[in-house]
């Protein structure tokens, strides 16, 4: 007889999701799944839209990413319309662009995973949380972390127009030039950000890398995986947040596949499953084989760890260093070890940070030429960018008049869908025996979606567009009467 545990709702993530863990009679787990029950509709109802209207549509669906949304529908909205943004836009995009990675990969350190390391993760509740993480390890430093994170927000904000559901991507560039009044302000805070960046890599040193038993735990089985790995890189395989090649490379670090995002429907596919709104996106070439890893099966990752795994280095020197470091220490590439992630993270930071100091100090980027408007016919256009949870693809058809009736979006976190169902059972079989559970080992598998900082508003979506319902009358002893479905 099934006993079954309930984490609803889990926590510190953006979007809504439950764990169910189901334990045989002798209290070990049977089963464990994650299921979304948010619904969110963007690929039905962005059909019949005008397609310059999806950069400010499709950000909508995340208070978190919208930068991200924004930007690649910016690049889909470039190829649907033939033009190509002049150098200065471009610059003034990755600009934008590599802020936000940074400031919201500080986010998710600070905020959401970090007090698994930082307070422990078998520490109180009430601890486990930013509030916790600045009472760890002061004061001044939690005002640090506000500071540098507002001051890049008020780039975002200076240039998109908003922090939140930006509004500057237009189709052949951007709506303003840099404002030249702002530039040494702006220069500043890139600076500054890659001492920041410096500075979290050394907190993640002395609180975790120090600390043998956190090692242990990121390098154990129960949060390890063998899958393929996928990023996009530039000419020369160093990780690109912006635009690039789409490598993928095989449990053994071999690569599997490169090209180009208007092939991306010839390596990926997505399957469905009855009990989430989350889709399973898998390599065609490789085939769905469940939620298992290794070679024969299709699951892949992305997000920093996969980025890193795909690619054969980092793109700034600063960020190369830590690079060296994270495989050396981890025993080569690829590393494997989910919890790894958070430290890949960092080293992320550490690259975005270093390309706004190079990006401010080109003076192309002062240029007031930042858009093209020499128009094609609209007809399909497809754009990709890594958001700071992977790779994310735009796919618009449109009629000759630019009216949308297809929209396909495979987004970051649904990359990753099959993986984190595997990493929370994985983590659940092991950390639960003989039905002993408390708060600290359920947070610890909570931490094995956590490391993937998913983004599950972003990545609910259905098929067709309908709205599957299962409704399940129990009695008193909550045994099933019947169920209805509407199909």
């Amino acid at each position: 007889m099934y006993k079954e545990i309930k984490i609803d709702p889990i926590t510190r993530l953006e979007g809504h999701g439950k764990i169910e863990i189901f334990l045989d009679d002798k209290g070990d787990v049977a089963h464990a799944c994650l299921q979304i029950p948010e619904l969110r509709g963007y690929e039905r109802f962005a059909v019949g839209r005008l397609a310059e209207e999806m950069p400010r549509i499709t950000e909508t669906i995340c208070g978190v990413c919208p930068t991200t949304h924004h930007t690649v529908s910016g690049k889909a909205l470039d190829d649907l319309y033939g033009v190509k943004p002049p150098p200065a836009a471009q610059k003034i995009r990755e600009f934008i662009y590599n802020t936000f990675m940074f400031e919201d990969h500080n986010l998710h350190f600070y905020f959401l995973g970090g007090p698994d390391f930082v307070v422990g993760p078998d520490a109180p509740k009430a601890q486990r949380n930013v509030v916790g993480v600045i009472g760890k390890v002061g004061v001044e430093i939690g005002k640090k972390v506000i500071d540098i994170r507002k001051r890049a927000r008020n780039i975002i904000q200076t240039m998109g127009g908003r922090v939140v559901h930006p509004v500057h991507c237009l189709p052949g560039g951007v709506s303003k030039a840099m404002p030249k009044e702002m530039h040494a302000e702006f220069k500043k805070t890139a600076e500054d950000s890659v001492e920041f960046a410096k500075f979290s890599l050394q907190v993640f040193e002395d609180i975790v890398l120090k600390n043998k038993a956190y090692v242990d735990l990121i390098v154990g089985g129960i949060y390890t995986h063998n899958t393929y790995y996928m990023g996009l890189v530039d000419d020369n395989n160093k990780v690109n947040f912006y635009d690039g090649w789409i490598r993928v490379v095989d449990p053994d670090g071999k690569e599997f596949a490169k090209f180009k995002v208007h092939e991306y429907l010839n390596h990926i596919a997505e399957g469905v499953e009855s009990w989430t709104y989350i889709k399973f996106p898998y390599l065609k070439n490789v085939g769905w084989k469940g939620f298992v890893d290794g070679k024969d099966s299709g699951v892949y990752r992305v997000a920093p760890l996969g980025r890193l795994n795909a690619s054969d280095g980092m793109a700034t020197p600063l960020a190369q260093q830590q690079y060296e470091r994270f495989y050396e220490t981890l025993g080569g590439k690829p590393v494997h070890h989910t919890l790894a992630t958070h430290w890949a993270r960092l080293i992320e930071a550490l690259q975005a940070a270093e390309a706004m100091v190079q990006l401010i100090n080109d003076p192309e980027i002062l240029d007031p030429n930042v858009r093209n408007m020499d128009f094609q016919v609209p007809k399909e256009g497809i754009g990709v960018i890594e958001a700071p949870r992977g790779t994310l693809f735009h796919h618009y058809e449109t009629d000759e008049n630019g009216r949308l009736h297809r929209a396909n979006l495979i987004v970051a976190t649904v990359n990753n869908s099959a993986a984190i169902n595997m990493s929370i059972e994985k983590a659940a079989r092991g950390l639960i025996k003989g039905g002993k559970v408390d708060d600290g080992l359920l947070n610890m598998v909570e931490m094995a979606f956590r490391a993937y900082d998913p983004c599950f508003a972003c990545a609910t979506h259905t098929v067709d567009g309908r709205v599957p319902l299962q409704i399940d009358i129990l009695d008193a002893d909550r045994k099933l009467i019947t169920s209805v479905r509407n199909t």
